[in-house]
């Protein structure tokens, strides 16, 4: 008779296998290292991106309280003189005002414009009142005057928003250019009080009776595109190594205990 044939078969488990990485570690890795690329671009760009459009400035005085305080750092928007409007706080530069540094003032009144101060306690621009909601609680009935202006074209009328110490076009009525500024000395537009971070500049809203407003610059875009990027980054790097202490938790809870059958 012939011998009994054994068919022998593989172990179904605990053999060596070639194929370290399933298909999904695989595809997983391929896709955190896609994140971190975009990541990368995102962050980096964003930063390049506001680099180019933006400035800081730190403000010394408190001629712009309450919207911004001595000390803050602002962040301002490149612009060309011509961009500029009504209600607008804006950074310039003007040797005829004595000062060795960059000014930081709010525009009420552009060329042509006719401002004066006060109708019942508000400032008045070619005959309409402004409602001013940014200005310091009580300021508005506490307005000093100043006479009537009519501002030559290509030239602003600015003042700050804590009106009775700040150092703006009515301490400069008595010059050739009754205390305006040319727009070219205008050399970015504030968008944002970035320290402390108290965010965007409120639109100016009581202006909008004489004209449109100017459109917020692209800050809260670029800043969506470096906590995306980062958010990216972060969460693509950390894929390796989430999953590597997932597959070892996976092969321990697979594990049978010894003598088990």
């Amino acid at each position: 008779m012939g011998g009994e044939s054994t068919i022998r078969t593989a172990p179904r488990s605990g053999g060596t296998s070639t194929n370290t990485a399933p298909t999904g570690g695989r595809l997983g890795d391929r896709l955190s290292g896609i994140a971190v690329a975009l990541g990368i671009v995102l962050f980096l760009g964003g930063f390049a991106w506001g680099a180019v459009v933006y400035r800081p400035y730190t403000v010394p005085t408190s001629s712009m309280s309450p919207t911004i305080a001595a000390g803050d750092r602002v962040l301002g928007q490149r612009i060309d003189g011509g961009q500029v409007r009504r209600g607008d706080v804006v950074v310039f530069s003007d040797k005829s005002w004595v000062t060795n540094s960059d000014v930081v003032k709010r525009v009420v009144a552009v060329g042509g414009d006719t401002v004066s101060c006060c109708t019942n306690g508000k400032l008045t621009v070619n005959g309409k009142q402004i409602t001013e909601p940014y200005l310091p609680a009580g300021t508005q009935a506490e307005l000093q005057g100043f006479p009537t202006v009519t501002v030559p074209k290509g030239r602003l009328f600015l003042l700050g928003d804590e009106r009775q110490g700040s150092l703006d076009s009515t301490a400069h009525l008595t010059d050739a250019a009754k205390g305006t500024v040319g727009r070219g000395a205008v050399i970015a537009r504030v968008d944002a009080v970035v320290w402390p971070m108290n965010g965007m500049l409120k639109r100016p809203t009581g202006f909008e009776a004489l004209g449109s407003l100017s459109e917020p610059g692209p800050l809260r875009i670029i800043t969506a595109m470096i906590v995306a990027g980062g958010v990216l980054v972060l969460g693509g790097g950390a894929y390796g190594p989430v999953a590597k202490l997932l597959g070892r938790s996976r092969s321990r809870g697979r594990t049978e205990p010894a003598g088990a059958r």
